[in-house]
């Protein structure tokens, strides 16, 4: 009965639960609290990489064709849409950057955001998407938003240094104009 109840509570309901164990208990906070730091401590550069590459790559050209143009709130150019879309792709890996950075886990935001731009990257530089065609200098703005982002936050010199280093590597055609943000 126990297990089946773990298996169909919501994730919203799992949270207030843990919640309320954390407040009653601080043997069960710090359990909590370790448990949650295994998991995310746990990031794969490549597979953040490729998650991004396929949520960029995966837009719709048709989506971008049936969101643009006139409509009730006014002219929507393709081009703008674009960016919209593109943004609205990249945010949920945007905002897990700044939350490991909130969290004050340094490295796990150098390594996830060194993921989210290389899959930018290699969007930019692999993808046949047709899409691309209408976002032109998106993925390039949507990179540097980022690394402006996690350099505003960074203050550790080690991690800048990695992540030039990294960008170096992994993102060649961009590393001169990525190191001057």
């Amino acid at each position: 009965m126990k297990n089946k109840i773990l298996k169909k509570i919501s994730g919203e309901e799992a949270l207030e639960i843990l919640i309320r164990l954390s407040e009653k208990d601080s043997k069960i906070a710090k359990l909590i609290k370790k448990e949650a730091e295994q998991i995310l401590e746990n990031i794969n550069l490549e597979e953040i990489c490729e998650d991004v590459f396929l949520a960029l790559d995966g837009i719709d050209v048709k989506e971008l064709w049936d969101r643009s143009g006139h409509s009730r709130y006014g002219y929507s150019s393709p081009e703008d849409m674009a960016v919209e879309m593109m943004e609205e792709e990249l945010d949920p890996y945007n905002t897990e950057v700044i939350k490991y950075l909130e969290l004050g886990m340094a490295k796990e935001a150098k390594l996830y955001c060194m993921g989210v731009l290389k899959g930018i990257y290699q969007y930019v530089q692999e993808s046949k998407s047709e899409f691309k065609d209408w976002a032109k200098d998106v993925p390039e703005e949507c990179f540097g938003y980022l690394l402006k982002e996690w350099k505003k936050r960074t203050k550790n010199r080690n991690d800048l240094n990695e992540m030039n280093i990294f960008l170096k590597k992994e993102c060649s055609n961009w590393v001169e104009w990525a190191q001057n943000i």
